[in-house]
């Protein structure tokens, strides 16, 4: 086989690289679900971790994508992250995480109204912080797996706080961290252009096993009509992000 066979679309090699192989799980429609379990991934800290940055267009991505079929090198080159200018839509996204327990208990954890979490005690989850300009650090939840006895589901989300909906002007991915076994990754990578929120993907506890499964549905509401759509019954209000 050429060097050059492996430079163009659609013509994959016949082997996969060890690390791409053996350290990520890319979930999409076909392939929906992992267990954590049988990953071995039953104890520490479930690091999930929201990453995003702004595009200017579907031009401009189809643009670059054409320019690197007539550059095969430029393959190798990392695409450059766009800046806020006054020609991109200035998107805000954030990280929540709706929970049942196996005691009842439910609640959420979201920057909005500061419902942070504690990762030691119930809900046994816990949100980093507000990143509020699309950081290469992005937003991170953190889910105790030591308790997972404790945790009966979970519903992970994204969504827009008070500003324009603007989903399909970002790349965004959210990638779970698992304490052992390879990292998994969700694209939201469908147009809902005028969507406010998304649900990600949610665990579930299952007979004792921790089962992943991607959701990636947009909703235009905020998340009152998530928690309709995947039951968990709780009162929503207005809430608002600190200053600080």
């Amino acid at each position: 086989m050429a060097f050059w066979d492996n430079l163009w679309p659609g013509r994959e090699s016949q082997f996969e690289s060890g690390n791409a192989a053996s350290n990520s799980i890319v979930l999409t429609r076909r392939r929906a679900t992992v267990s954590l379990t049988k990953q071995g991934a039953l104890s520490g800290n479930l690091r999930v971790n929201l990453s995003w940055r702004m595009r200017t267009s579907d031009i401009e991505g189809r643009s670059r994508q054409s320019s690197r079929l007539l550059h095969p090198l430029k393959l190798f080159q990392p695409e450059p992250v766009q800046a806020h200018t006054q020609g991109v839509v200035n998107v805000d996204l954030d990280l929540g995480c709706m929970y049942e327990l196996a005691d009842g208990t439910k609640g959420v954890v979201q920057p909005l109204g500061d419902l942070l979490g504690d990762l030691n005690g119930p809900p046994y989850i816990r949100l980093s912080g507000d990143d509020r300009f699309g950081a290469p650090s992005g937003e991170t939840l953190y889910v105790n797996l030591d308790q997972r006895e404790n945790i009966k589901r979970l519903m992970v989300f994204v969504y827009i706080y008070d500003q324009t909906p603007a989903f399909d002007r970002t790349h965004a991915k959210v990638t779970l961290y698992p304490g052992n076994g390879p990292r998994i990754e969700i694209e939201l990578d469908e147009r809902a252009p005028q969507a406010r929120s998304c649900a990600v993907l949610t665990v579930e506890n299952i007979k004792d096993e921790l089962v992943v499964r991607r959701e990636v549905k947009f909703v235009y509401g905020f998340q009152s009509e998530l928690d309709r759509m995947y039951g968990f019954g709780m009162q929503w209000g207005r809430g608002y992000k600190s200053r600080t």
